[in-house]
């Protein structure tokens, strides 16, 4: 009887540890899915970038005139500072860039002085687009006679934080660094005869009346940023 009551005991005892570590193993299991979702979740963020009504991310990039600019050392035209910032991811050898280019100029003669300077980003990687290179850019800017800021993301590490996947695409910016508005300039990117509707401008001018812009979002037209 004693011997059976040990045996007993001993049974019990180990489906107890048994049923212990499987508990152990599954709280593991799923705080590693947790974290494992969190990254993940982390990922998607970082990839989608930012939307209206979000900080725009912070930069100190270099521009073509050999300086390094952020949002706290840009002035608008007179030297004061901005009411807000027309950011435009864009480069020198997209096509649909190309066919904007005045338009980007003559929304700097536009704007820069009321407050809004245009600060133009430079996004593909030299080495899958040699045509924007640094010393392109600066080629370029002076053959094309650009009155605006253009800057080089050099390492790719800016654009992927506001999610610009076009070239040109842009973000407006308030005093505040909040993204305002995103998208296209116009409603028609490749013919600026077509053009109809004037998204960004008008967008700058509700934000100037105290509105919100209408449309805030449409969908940038132009070629994909090139990454190695």
């Amino acid at each position: 009887m004693k011997n059976l009551l040990v045996a007993i005991c001993t049974v019990a005892l180990f489906a107890c540890n048994s049923a212990s570590k499987t508990a152990d193993n599954q709280s593991t299991a799923q705080a590693t899915t947790t974290t494992s979702q969190k990254a993940a979740a982390k990922t998607v963020a970082l990839k989608n970038g930012v939307g209206v009504g979000d900080k725009a991310p912070e930069f100190q990039l270099k521009g073509i005139d050999g300086q390094m600019h952020s949002f706290q050392t840009i002035k608008d035209a007179n030297g004061d500072a901005p009411k807000g910032y027309i950011v435009i991811f864009t480069c020198n050898t997209c096509p649909v860039a190309k066919m904007n280019e005045q338009r980007i100029i003559a929304l700097q003669e536009a704007y820069g002085g009321k407050g809004y300077p245009v600060v133009a980003i430079q996004p593909n990687d030299p080495a899958v687009k040699p045509g924007d290179s640094f010393e392109a850019m600066q080629s370029y800017a002076k053959e094309k006679d650009f009155n605006f800021l253009y800057l080089f993301d050099d390492g790719q590490e800016i654009y992927p934080q506001y999610g610009a996947t076009r070239t040109p695409e842009v973000f407006l910016v308030d005093k505040d660094l909040i993204v305002r508005y995103h998208g296209a300039i116009d409603n028609s990117a490749r013919n600026e005869d077509g053009v109809k509707e004037k998204f960004l401008e008008n967008a700058i001018q509700a934000i100037e009346e105290g509105k919100e812009p209408s449309p805030a979002k449409t969908k940038a037209i132009g070629c994909s940023i090139k990454t190695a």
